[in-house]
Parts: C-alpha cells; structure tokens; sequence
C-alpha cells in the first residue's frame, strides 16, 4: 500500500463527516463534522483546505446502497457529491482521486455504537457523521489492504 494519508467522507444532507487515516493507511480516526452547504458550496472548499492540509493521497465517498445493492435517490446525490469534489481536486497541483465506497448501514452502525457508549442528544448528531465516516474510511482501508497482501 501507497504511505499517504487518505480522508473518508460521509455525505449527508445537513452535515459531512469527515475521517482521517494514518500515513501507514491502518487506522481510520474521526476528524470533523462539516455542515453542508448546498448553495455556495463552502463544504467542498473545506473539503479541498483538509485535502490540502493533511497531504491527502485519497479520498474516499460513501456511497449509500440498500441492502440489495441497489441505488436510490442518497446514492445519486453521493455520485454527483463526489464528482463535485473531483473536479476540484483535480486542479491541485497534486490532483488527488476521489473514489466510492458501499456504506450500507455505516450511519445506523455508527449511532448505534455512540447510544451504547452513552453519546445523546446534540452530542450525538455532532459526532454521528464523523463516526460514519470512519467506519466507511476503515472498511476501505482494510479492503485495500487485502488486495496488496492476497
């Protein structure tokens, strides 16, 4: 596996969380909540400073499926989300590729583990989103990992 640090990103319509991987891309960590800005786009902006800031080498989307597999309207607005992001990473002076990632019930899994560990209330949807975005820059992660060691 490539060193760099990768970011996963779960993208919801009021907030996108945010993780962040280690160089060595073992261990997905929370990073921030950014709150979606659909009309001026200040979420994507934020997006590229993080890309930026953290030297990242990726960047992983969820993308939302239902059990079947199947793609519904959260995996059309993920789709065009990550093609957004794209496109601006690509005028970097390192484009960085954005790829997708299946992120079934990442969301669910995530709040569930927060209500167990006793996160509530604002708290929770604070930290809900980032939560999310780990599970979906871990699960990537590990299948990267994978494929290099068969």
């Amino acid at each position: 596996m490539k060193r760099g640090v990768r970011l996963g990103v779960d993208v919801g319509s009021v907030r996108v969380g945010v993780a962040v991987s280690d160089p060595s891309g073992m261990l997905a960590t929370p990073l921030e909540t950014v709150r979606r800005d659909v009309r001026h786009e200040t979420d994507l902006d934020r997006l590229v400073e993080l890309v930026s800031e953290y030297e990242a080498i990726v960047v992983v989307v969820g993308l939302p499926r239902s059990l079947s597999g199947a793609e519904g309207a959260a995996a059309v607005a993920a789709r065009a989300y990550a093609g957004s992001l794209a496109e601006r990473l690509s005028v970097l002076p390192h484009p960085v590729p954005v790829e997708l990632s299946d992120e079934r019930l990442t969301t669910v899994i995530a709040g569930r583990t927060l209500s167990q560990r006793g996160v509530r209330g604002k708290k929770h949807r604070a930290v809900v989103d980032q939560a999310a975005a780990v599970l979906i820059l871990q699960a990537w992660l590990d299948a990267e990992r994978s494929a290099d060691h068969p």
